[in-house]
């Protein structure tokens, strides 16, 4: 039985980077420095932004969950080096989405142009891949996130290649969010494993703790993307509908009895007026919405269990707090 749903104009998630160290800080903005005064802005930008730093937050707890005292040298690099590979992915995915603004700012492409956003973002990564040569690893902490670094690219794609083909597909919505989202978030947990030569069935846990994680943020994502409200998320409702993509909430009206109107609506990417309306009201009336929830709630039931593997104490702790953090309403 599905679950009744939580009120979605509630779910914007606070900021949860009070965690971080300074110590993380102090070496993002080092390894941004630049003497290109266009790189350095956009490295400030991304500093001052803050953002809720999931990412890095999630290697450094689960660093210290695997008996690394803080502030870890080795750990918190770690934690840049996943910092940077997600703020390079978002340089790039704001120019290809055409988007105004990032984390309440214009989009460095609007600011500065294209060559010196893309530029920016390749920066990042080579920094990344100087920090990564210094640390405990190495040589299996650079195939694991050049894995993930491909993914990434992969989800992208392959996004747009379902809406352009019109074939959308559980199968393929997951292999989407999975590549877009939820790599990256099993790399930050499970690298520690890595760096710290931790127990097979440690890393496996943290990998399952961070690929669930990833999975329920890009569904309420998704979800809040059709549902929410525009003053609080920030950007345009309704903008993967009118790109063609068919997210959860839409796949699972696609096999409801309004489907056939739901795939008009679709492959016609909500160009007349009253179409997002219409869609957000089908959501309600075939539970669509409840639905959704109750897979994110599904998700975040995996990643809490995962926990178990690792050792008591206040780390493991804290990294279930965060699944309550993110999405407070599923309790």
């Amino acid at each position: 039985m599905s679950q009744p749903a939580p009120s979605v104009s509630v779910c914007v998630p606070p900021a949860v980077s009070a965690g971080l160290t300074p110590a993380f800080e102090q070496q993002l903005r080092d390894v941004l420095r630049s003497e290109v005064e266009f790189i350095e802005l956009i490295g400030e930008d991304l500093v001052g932004a803050g953002g809720k730093r999931i990412r890095p937050q999630v290697t450094l707890l689960a660093a210290e969950a695997l008996g690394a005292v803080p502030p870890d040298t080795a750990a918190v690099k770690l934690a840049v080096c996943i910092e940077l590979l997600h703020s390079a992915s978002l340089l790039h995915d704001d120019l290809i989405d055409d988007a105004d603004t990032r984390r309440g700012q214009e989009a460095a492409f609007r600011r500065y142009g294209n060559v010196v956003s893309v530029m920016s973002g390749d920066f990042m990564l080579s920094r990344l891949l100087v920090l990564l040569s210094d640390l405990p690893g190495c040589a299996r902490l650079t195939r694991a996130f050049g894995e993930v670094a491909s993914m990434v690219c992969e989800g992208e794609v392959l996004q747009f290649q379902v809406a352009a083909y019109g074939n959308p597909s559980y199968e393929q919505y997951e292999r989407i969010i999975y590549g877009k989202t939820a790599a990256l978030l099993e790399l930050a947990a499970a690298a520690p494993a890595l760096l710290l030569n931790a127990a097979p069935e440690q890393e496996a846990a943290l990998r399952q703790y961070g690929r669930e994680l990833g999975m329920a943020f890009q569904l309420r994502d998704d979800l809040l993307d059709l549902l929410g409200r525009e003053e609080e998320l920030g950007k345009p409702v309704g903008s993967d509908l009118r790109e063609g993509k068919a997210t959860w909430p839409v796949l699972r009206l696609l096999d409801s009895p309004a489907g056939e109107e739901v795939r008009t609506i679709l492959m016609r990417r909500a160009a007349p007026s009253g179409d997002l309306v219409r869609i957000q009201t089908l959501a309600a009336e075939h539970h669509a919405e409840a639905d959704t929830w109750a897979e994110i709630a599904r998700r975040l039931n995996l990643a809490r269990q995962a926990l178990d593997a690792l050792p008591g104490g206040s780390a493991r702790q804290e990294l279930e707090d965060l699944l309550d953090r993110l999405i407070p309403d599923l309790h």
